[in-house]
């Protein structure tokens, strides 16, 4: 059963492979040899087109590739695809250099005048920064605030102390059954 399986995946990998249409205007040179008829020569024929004319506009443009006549273009045109049209490498026209101009000597300058120093400006002094003061609705908020604060302050403090109360109970407890285990040790010795 295992050996069926593995002969379907091959076969169907295969088919994928053989099957699957190149794309001339994407394809490497590899690529381009794995068609049918196509060999290194006409491949690097195909790219040295693409490369000159831009991409292919239709399949039947191939045969203006050297190499490949009505025959192979009939014979391959299953194989091929176009997508991604590749447009023609644009070079500008090359101009004739101008010549460059002859360079002028440099004159001799003269020394430079010195100038009158420019008087130094006084920094004032600093002025002091009074502080905000803050605006009544400002200090509502602020005492609303305090308050609050000290109402959390005091269930905190609330809640501590109940702790606290909680632990002492339970310290007195532990040693109540502490003692009670003593006695029960010594009664079972005798």
């Amino acid at each position: 059963m295992k050996k069926i399986i593995l002969v379907l995946i091959g076969l169907f990998a295969w088919a994928s492979v053989a099957f699957a249409a190149v794309n001339i205007n994407t394809a490497t040179k590899a690529e381009l040899e794995s068609i049918k008829g196509i060999g290194p020569v006409k491949a690097q024929a195909i790219i040295d087109y693409r490369a000159k004319n831009g991409g292919f506009k239709s399949v039947d443009e191939l045969d203006k590739v050297t190499g490949i006549g009505k025959a192979t273009l009939e014979k391959i045109r299953g194989d091929v695809t176009l997508s991604g049209y590749v447009a023609k490498p644009s070079v500008a026209p090359a101009t004739a250099a101008t010549p460059a101009k002859p360079a002028i000597p440099a004159t001799m300058a003269s020394p430079a005048k010195p100038t009158a120093p420019t008087p130094a400006v006084a920094a004032k002094p600093a002025v002091p920064v009074t502080p905000a003061v803050p605006a009544p609705a400002l200090k509502k908020e602020t005492a609303k605030a305090k308050e609050s604060a000290k109402a959390d302050a005091g269930k905190d403090k609330k809640v501590q102390d109940k702790k606290e109360d909680k632990s002492k109970k339970d310290d007195k407890k532990d040693d109540a059954k502490a003692k009670a285990k003593k006695k029960d040790k010594s009664k079972e010795a005798q």
